[in-house]
């Protein structure tokens, strides 16, 4: 025994062996515990899931953080696994934070009695997502109000056009660095109704 070295260069893998085998020996970690939304987006790489508990109710609803060159794919398994009930698209701005805007889809698994909401991030110079309204054809209106008001767009949407502001307005009124405008009030001079 005592011929032997310590150290023998053959035994001792090399790295690229043992980043190769770390990578394939990892157990894969469930999305989440419930089942309904693990089915619907289990598949997804970079899916972040958590649970929320509803504020009028003991029921609970999932959120999943989704990386933005997946959300069609998420939107489609969601939709796939009885996520079919759309309730609403919305985009918020997060002024100081990167990526800025963020886009969310909320759907509704009525068999089993779920929600989820999926969430993205598109950053300022480049607020782009594919369209999902030939997948839920109520996103579409929603699309348009996102475009209109924060100024993100929708690729292959289908009239991605302002919905609620005039055509020939300039800017997008609820991103947080817009000018905030003032209507001037005239009032009537000696009115006794002041």
């Amino acid at each position: 025994m005592a011929d032997e070295p310590v150290n023998k260069t053959d035994d001792v893998p090399e790295m690229d062996e043992m980043v190769e085998e770390h990578a394939t020996s990892e157990p894969e970690t469930p999305v989440t515990d419930d089942p309904v939304v693990a089915a619907a987006l289990g598949e997804i790489p970079g899916v972040l899931v958590t649970e929320h508990d509803q504020a009028s109710s003991d029921a609970t609803y999932h959120q999943a953080i989704v990386p933005s060159e997946s959300w069609v794919d998420a939107v489609v398994a969601a939709k796939d696994a009885g996520f079919t009930f759309f309730i609403d698209l919305y985009a918020a701005d997060h002024f100081r934070e990167a990526p800025r805007f963020e886009v969310g889809i909320n759907l509704l698994n009525r068999r089993e009695r779920r929600r989820l909401i999926l969430r993205t991030r598109v950053p300022y110079d480049a607020p782009t997502l594919p369209t999902v309204s030939h997948i839920f054809a109520g996103a579409n209106f929603y699309e348009r109000e996102a475009f209109d008001l924060l100024g993100v767009e929708f690729t292959g949407h289908p009239d991605l056009t302002r919905i609620l502001l005039p055509d020939e307005w300039e800017g997008h009124p609820l991103r947080k660095d817009h000018a905030v405008g003032a209507i001037p009030v005239e009032f009537k001079a000696g009115s006794v109704d002041l």
